[in-house]
């Protein structure tokens, strides 16, 4: 008997309720204790019928990669019509059980031109390469030495000096478009604060950093990184602040 793994459940389920809007497909795919960290619903799956319940009939969800480790799975892509501008989303899952148990998100528009002409989810799509612990590794240790640690003299021996493709938008490739764009920010007042990793989800070359720290306020921070031969040669992020209040008690992280 075929049994679903967890990244082909994600998707079903998040296409029923999604781009489907079928609000029955809470009863299939989420679980009873449906536990909530987002700050556009509440907690638990009636919270949940009710969001998908008030989509518009323009809502659509465009899909750009799916990363899935253990019980984790994270989507990356872009909302139309959740407001007035499309929104890049990371959407991460966790599956209990064959249900939807735990997400988490995070939400900032869609910018039409960019520092590096990329957008904020093109590139690479699927996770290539089986060397995931090895990658999950590199990037644990360049989060802690240099986002959390701030020792920039180490950057190189993390990021690759050839290829560093951005699709943050205020930055272009390289190291070179990344360090014009963080001295920007610092003339504004926002420093590249990392305070804690909270996920780090892997697969493959791509490795999906959850953190929580200051960009001129409290912000999360999602960044997910492409690694290739030892080194980090791509990245697309989302930076959201966080909100003074959510519709549940579950915290932001």
């Amino acid at each position: 008997m075929w049994v679903m793994d967890n990244k082909e459940l994600v998707l079903k389920a998040a296409g029923e309720l999604f781009s489907d809007k079928d609000p029955s497909a809470v009863d299939r795919w989420v679980a009873p204790d449906y536990r909530q960290h987002s700050s556009l619903a509440a907690d638990g799956p009636e919270a949940l019928r009710g969001l998908v319940a008030s989509l518009p009939e323009d809502f659509r969800y465009e899909p750009a990669r799916v990363i899935a480790d253990g019980d984790l799975v994270a989507l990356h892509g872009v909302y139309h019509g959740f407001g007035p501008e499309p929104l890049v989303a990371f959407d991460l899952f966790r599956v209990r059980d064959g249900k939807l148990a735990e997400h988490w998100d995070a939400l900032t528009p869609v910018v039409a031109n960019t520092a590096s002409g990329r957008s904020q989810t093109d590139g690479a799509a699927q996770p290539a390469g089986d060397d995931t612990e090895r990658n999950r590794a590199l990037v644990k240790e360049f989060a802690q030495r240099v986002l959390q640690d701030a020792d920039y003299s180490v950057l190189t021996d993390y990021i690759s000096t050839e290829i560093y493709l951005q699709h943050n938008p205020e930055a272009a490739d390289g190291l070179d478009g990344f360090g014009a764009a963080a001295a920007i920010w610092a003339q504004q007042g926002k420093n590249l604060v990392y305070k804690t990793v909270h996920q780090v989800v892997a697969e493959g070359d791509l490795v999906l950093l959850q953190s929580e720290g200051e960009f001129g306020e409290p912000v999360a921070y999602w960044d997910l990184f492409r690694v290739q031969d030892g080194k980090i040669v791509e990245h697309w992020d989302v930076i959201v602040p966080v909100p003074a209040a959510l519709p549940h008690t579950n915290g932001l992280f």
